[in-house]
C-alpha cells in the first residue's frame, strides 16, 4: 500500500464504515468520537470503553449520544445517567434498547414526563409486569392504547381495564383485527356483546362472536369494509351471506370468502378472475391526482388484495394437501407444498412447480430431497413475493465446488453467492471485487479472503454502500485507517 491514499469520493460514508470495523484500535475510537457528520455510529460499538463512554456523553452531540442510548451493550451504569438526561430523544432511546435492564430502570422511566418516553416503555416484553401494569392506567390514551396493541398476553384484568377505557383508540387498539405481538388476545366472553355494539371495536369482536342470523345479516349490510372482511371469515357464516360477500366492492372482502373452506368452486374461481384481473395499469399510482378517493381507495384496495392473494396460506389445505397439489391457485399448491407429509411423487411435482414459492416452499418442507442440483435450481429461479432479505441458500447451502463455479455465473445474483465460500481462492475474490455489479462487488468487501489491495480499492468505488462495507472490513490495514481519519480531519 502507498504511503498516502486520495480522498475516497463517499468519504463521509466510509467513516461511517470505519465506526463498525471491528478491528479498529481503540485510539482510532477515540479520535472518531470528534466526528460530526452521519448519526454517531461509532457509539453503538460493542467494545466501548468506559472512558470512551463518558467522554461521549461529556460532549452532548446529539446523535452520539442517541446512538449509545441504543447501544445494547451499555453498562447499566451508564444507561441509568442517560435515563436522566435532558433531551426526551435520548431516554426514549434508552427505553427502546432497555433489554435486560434493572427494574430501577424501568421504574425511573415509568415516571418520565414525556408520553413518547412511555409509548416505548408500553411495547417493551422486557418491563417487569407489575410495572406494565400500571400503564393501562396512564394519563395520556396515546401511551394505553399502545400497551393494548402492543401487550397481548397482559393479565385479564388489564385487558379488561383497556376493553373498556373512556377513549375510543384504546378501545379500538385492545379489540383490533391486527395486534403488535402473538398470540392475538381473546376478549372476556362477556364484554363481546358490547364490543359488537360499538363501532371501534366491532371488527375485532366479530370473530370472537357467537353469529346468530340477525347478528350476521345486520353485520353483512355494515358500512365498514374491515366488519364484513372479518364476517366473511366467521365459521357460522350462513351460505347465503357467504355468496353475497363473494360480491362485495371490496375485493379484500371478497378474498376472504374465496379462502373459506366451503365455498363453491364456482365462487372460488369468479372471485379469483376478478381479484387477477382488475389490475390498473402500470403507472396507475404516478396518474393518482386524476383519480378522485373512491377510485383511488378501489385501486388501493385491489393492489393489497393482490398482495394478499400471494401470500396466502390456508391450514384447512396443509392439513388435506393432496385434492389440491394441482390447483391453479398458487395459494393452494404453496399451502399443500407446506405438508410434511405428502408421497415423494408429489414432492418431486411441487418441487418443479412454475411459481418461485411454490418451489421454495415445497423445499423447505421437504428438506430430505434436497440435493445440490436441486437448491441451485430452486436458488437460481427464486423470485420472492416481496423485499426480503432471505434466500434459498440460507437454508440450502451449496457445497464449494459449486460455489466456486458460480463465481463466473452471467447472473450477479449468482455471482453473490460464491462468497459463501470461506476459501473462496484469492484470484476469484480479486475478480469479484472488479465485478461490473455492485452488489456483487459489496459482498465481496465483507470477504477476509480478499487481499488488503483489492479491499482498499473498493473505498474508492463509486457506489457508497460497496465503500462504506470495505471500510468496515476487519481485515483492512491499519495504516489506511489512520490515513482515512486524517482524511476526514480526525
Amino acid at each position: 500500500m502507498s504511503d498516502a491514499i486520495p480522498p475516497p469520493v463517499h468519504l463521509d460514508k466510509v467513516v461511517d464504515g470505519l465506526a463498525e470495523n471491528p478491528a479498529l484500535p481503540s485510539e482510532l475510537v477515540h479520535r472518531l468520537l470528534g466526528y460530526r457528520k452521519g448519526l454517531g455510529r461509532v457509539a453503538k460499538r460493542p467494545d466501548l470503553s468506559d472512558g470512551a463512554i463518558a467522554d461521549i456523553i461529556a460532549t452532548d452531540d446529539h446523535w452520539l449520544t442517541h446512538s449509545l442510548a441504543l447501544n445494547r451493550s451499555l453498562p447499566q451504569a451508564f444507561r441509568m445517567i442517560l435515563a436522566e438526561h435532558p433531551d426526551p430523544a435520548i431516554r426514549k432511546a434508552v427505553a427502546v434498547a432497555a433489554d435486560g435492564a434493572p427494574r430501577e430502570l424501568f421504574e425511573l422511566l415509568l415516571d418520565d414526563g414525556d408520553p413518547q418516553v412511555r409509548e416505548h416503555l408500553a411495547e417493551s416484553d422486557h418491563m417487569p409486569a407489575d410495572l406494565r401494569t400500571r400503564l393501562a392506567a396512564d394519563p395520556n390514551p396515546k401511551v394505553r392504547a399502545t400497551l393494548a396493541q402492543w401487550w397481548t398476553t397482559a393479565p385479564e384484568p388489564v385487558r379488561r381495564l383497556l376493553l373498556t377505557d373512556s377513549d375510543d383508540s384504546v378501545r379500538a387498539g385492545a379489540c383490533a383485527t391486527y395486534f403488535r405481538r402473538l398470540p392475538h388476545p381473546v376478549p372476556p366472553a362477556d364484554l363481546v356483546p358490547d364490543l359488537l355494539a360499538d363501532p371501534v371495536t366491532r371488527a375485532g369482536a366479530v370473530r370472537h362472536c357467537r353469529l346468530d342470523t340477525a347478528t350476521a345479516h345486520r353485520l353483512a349490510e355494515d358500512p365498514n369494509d374491515e366488519v364484513r372482511e372479518e364476517l366473511a371469515e366467521h365459521p357460522d357464516l350462513p351460505p347465503a351471506l357467504r355468496d353475497k360477500l363473494a360480491q362485495d366492492p371490496n375485493l379484500r372482502v371478497a378474498l376472504r370468502v374465496f379462502a373459506r373452506q366451503d365455498t363453491p368452486e364456482s365462487i372460488r374461481a369468479a372471485i379469483h378472475v376478478q381479484i387477477v384481473s382488475d389490475v390498473p395499469p402500470l403507472d396507475w399510482l404516478a396518474d393518482h391526482q386524476a383519480l378522485d378517493d373512491d377510485a383511488l381507495d378501489r385501486e388501493l384496495t385491489g393492489e393489497i388484495a393482490r398482495a394478499e392473494l400471494r401470500t396466502l396460506r390456508l391450514p384447512w389445505v396443509t392439513a388435506d394437501p393432496v385434492p389440491y397439489v394441482d390447483s391453479p391457485y398458487v395459494c393452494f399448491r404453496a399451502s399443500a407444498a407446506m405438508s410434511d407429509h405428502l408421497p415423494p411423487p408429489l414432492v418431486a411435482q411441487l418441487l418443479d412447480d412454475e411459481e418461485s414459492s411454490v418451489r421454495t416452499t415445497m423445499a423447505l418442507h421437504a428438506r430430505d430431497r434436497i440435493d445440490p442440483d436441486t437448491a441451485e435450481r430452486i436458488e437460481r429461479t427464486y423470485r420472492p413475493d416481496k423485499m426480503v432479505r432471505w434466500r434459498p441458500a440460507d437454508d440450502f447451502p451449496l457445497p464449494a465446488d459449486v460455489l466456486r463455479r458460480l463465481a463466473t455465473d452471467p447472473d450477479p445474483r449468482m455471482r453473490q453467492l460464491a462468497l459463501r465460500d470461506p476459501d473462496l481462492p484469492v484470484e476469484l475474490a480479486r475478480q469479484l471485487a472488479a465485478d461490473p455489479d455492485h452488489m456483487v462487488r459489496r459482498t465481496v468487501a465483507t470477504h477476509h479472503r480478499l487481499p488488503a489491495e483489492d479491499l482498499t480499492r473498493l473505498l474508492f468505488d463509486p457506489s457508497e454502500s460497496v465503500a462504506a462495507t470495505a471500510a468496515a472490513n476487519p481485515n483492512l490495514p491499519t495504516t489506511g485507517m489512520h490515513q482515512l481519519l486524517a482524511l476526514a480531519g480526525l
